[in-house]
């Protein structure tokens, strides 16, 4: 998947020239409380065009089981994993901090496996820093934990494909050379028209932990294969970005930047303001439901009220 030139090229030819994304339109359905369910009604699906209608929905969030369960009133995780249910994607992607404190494998088991564990077997999950904290090593419970889902090639990194699109999980506490060398021949193999990464650590991010450089030559690298979407976590809010470059640049033909901490984590507090950042949401628990088509993407913030927090503009694959 090559990207087209951005110098010496006709105008009308490029990329950079052509629209990317649209004003977001209306709501394609909602989730209502009725009788105390979550239920979800796609309002408008049969009015969907057929370049518009999804092609496969997916949900991604990161930050997810705090130490409490459903029987304590002020714990989200529960929540959280009830829009998943009643959403039924195919597939979850998990952006890191899936257990705390520690993830150990018997919070794991006493916490996650107990909610967003239902879903385990469509879950497409990468470490973030607190899988890290293991006392029995870092790492170490997250993977037992999750097995070869996490792990299919012996490495915490991966990709899968899903209709025209590419996926491609990442370990953004170990961005070696090991890891770089294998993106780089993984996006040479790829013959999908779309893809879609995803990671623990922000490159840029408007909460508490703020920038994290250490995705920039990640970004890099993908942007010069023309991917079209990054998501990640680690701070608790949710943050979508207008299309930018690897350094902060206002780029139409650069990649979207979808941050969403919100899966159960204690809320932060939004810190600095950065630049291309379109929307901000704290104090906010809730997942983001990805709407995929063949040629482009679109999603929503679904907060744990069943409410649509935020819409995205639809975007086209590059």
């Amino acid at each position: 998947m090559s990207r087209t030139p951005r110098t010496g090229e006709n105008p009308s030819n490029s990329r950079a020239h052509q629209a990317r994304w649209a004003v977001p339109t209306a709501a394609a359905g909602a989730l209502a409380l009725v009788g105390g369910v979550l239920l979800w009604s796609p309002a408008d699906k049969a009015d969907a065009s057929p370049s518009t209608r999804a092609a496969f929905t997916a949900v991604a969030v990161g930050d997810i089981a705090e130490q409490c369960t459903k029987s304590d009133s002020g714990c989200a995780h529960p929540k959280t994993a009830a829009l998943v249910q009643q959403i039924d994607p195919k597939f979850v992607m998990t952006m890191g901090d899936n257990q705390y404190d520690d993830a150990r494998l018997k919070d794991f088991q006493k916490y996650y496996a107990t909610t967003w564990g239902a879903f385990k077997n469509k879950t497409r999950p990468v470490p973030g820093n607190h899988e890290t904290y293991d006392p029995a090593g870092p790492l170490k419970g997250y993977k037992s934990y999750f097995g070869s889902v996490a792990y299919p090639d012996g490495k915490s990194y991966y990709s899968f494909d899903q209709g025209s699109w590419h996926f491609i999980a990442l370990d953004s506490n170990s961005f070696n050379s090991s890891q770089i060398n294998w993106l780089k021949k993984d996006l040479a193999a790829n013959d999908k028209k779309c893809v879609a990464a995803y990671w623990h650590h922000p490159l840029y991010s408007s909460g508490e932990h703020g920038n994290n450089p250490v995705g920039k030559p990640v970004w890099k690298i993908l942007d010069e294969a023309g991917a079209e979407l990054v998501l990640g976590g680690h701070d608790h809010h949710y943050e979508r970005f207008a299309p930018q470059d690897a350094n902060g640049k206002a780029d139409s033909d650069g990649m979207v930047e979808l941050l969403a901490g919100t899966g159960g984590a204690n809320p932060y507090k939004i810190e600095e303001v950065q630049r291309n950042s379109q929307k901000r949401i704290t104090n906010t628990f809730g997942v983001v439901k990805l709407d995929f088509t063949d040629n482009g993407y679109s999603w929503k913030l679904i907060g744990t009220d069943g409410s649509t927090k935020d819409s995205s503009p639809s975007y086209s694959c590059r």
